[in-house]
């Protein structure tokens, strides 16, 4: 989700304006040879792969199209690694819901209704109790839980109070999903067990959007991943190494907290681009144009 450094630039968040300019991501990948490596690795390596869904500020449909795309191509995935939206729509699938669900959920209400006015606005101008509280209905109470029901194995990414980032994948699975949404100064933390003790955590793409170098410590160094990259908004840039793994890039979402738009499209968007990245074949974005385009 967009990460919000000064007091002055929350205006931005609430209305999104022309002002969201093209990706100034420093490494671009190529889509389409992104496309040929995994399916040359889905022709000779059928093992499950790990899904890596990044932040990106209210990305809930491109993350629904993107997740669309691999089941439809009945993938077998292994885990999923997300931050921010990226954890959000990561963990409900991850639990079993259907991208239909996801998407009905997400949109039925607006985002601005899955929060209060924070007592401590010093900590976050808003809290994101409603959230926990939703949650803590459509999915299991901890990983572990979700570890004997859901389709796949699941972490979130946080920024620990230290500052670090780190994949949380044991403990309270909604309070886990809700810090990893928190945007600094806009949300209050949210307080996890980690370890030994109590932490308040929040966005993890304040730090890291995609949280590369936390998977590969954690991966085998066997397995395969498929990337999916929500165009930066703002926060943390990254010089990730994407040469090995499977990429699809998507824009920005363009929603706000008073209203998403419309999802259904972003969604549509990212699941033609995700079917061209696991078929091998052209991938229609600035990078490998087609006629028409999307």
């Amino acid at each position: 989700m967009l990460i919000i450094a000064r007091w002055d630039r929350v205006s931005d968040v609430i209305h999104p304006t022309s002002r969201f300019h093209a990706d100034t991501w420093p490494q671009r990948w190529d889509l389409c040879t992104a496309g040929a490596t995994f399916a040359a690795m889905s022709t000779t390596d059928p093992a499950p792969v790990d899904l890596l869904l990044s932040s990106g500020f209210l990305a809930f449909g491109r993350h629904i199209g993107f997740l669309e795309a691999i089941s439809e191509a009945e993938v077998s995935v292994h885990g999923v690694y997300g931050t921010s939206s990226g954890a959000l729509v990561g963990a409900m699938w991850a639990a079993g819901l259907s991208t239909d669900d996801i998407l009905a959920e997400v949109t039925a209400r607006r985002p601005i209704d899955w929060m209060t006015v924070s007592w401590t606005p010093w900590a976050g101008v808003f809290d994101l109790s409603p959230m926990v509280d939703r949650l803590r209905e459509l999915l299991p109470p901890t990983f572990e839980a979700l570890s004997a029901v859901g389709r796949s194995r699941l972490a979130v990414g946080v920024r620990r109070r230290s500052g670090a980032f780190a994949f949380v994948s044991s403990g309270d699975l909604p309070g886990a999903v809700a810090a990893s949404c928190a945007i600094p100064w806009v949300f209050r933390k949210v307080t996890l067990q980690l370890g030994d003790g109590a932490e308040p955590c929040d966005d993890g793409g304040a730090v890291d959007r995609l949280g590369m170098a936390s998977w590969r410590g954690l991966a085998p160094p066997d397995r395969r991943a498929i990337v999916h990259l929500v165009d930066r908004s703002a926060g943390a840039e990254s010089d990730d190494n994407l040469s090995d793994v499977a990429v699809v890039r998507t824009p920005r979402s363009g929603a706000g907290f008073w209203s998403l738009g419309d999802v259904r499209a972003r969604a549509d968007v990212a699941r033609e681009r995700t079917r061209g990245v696991l078929s091998g074949g052209v991938v229609p974005t600035e990078d490998c144009p087609v006629e028409g385009g999307l």
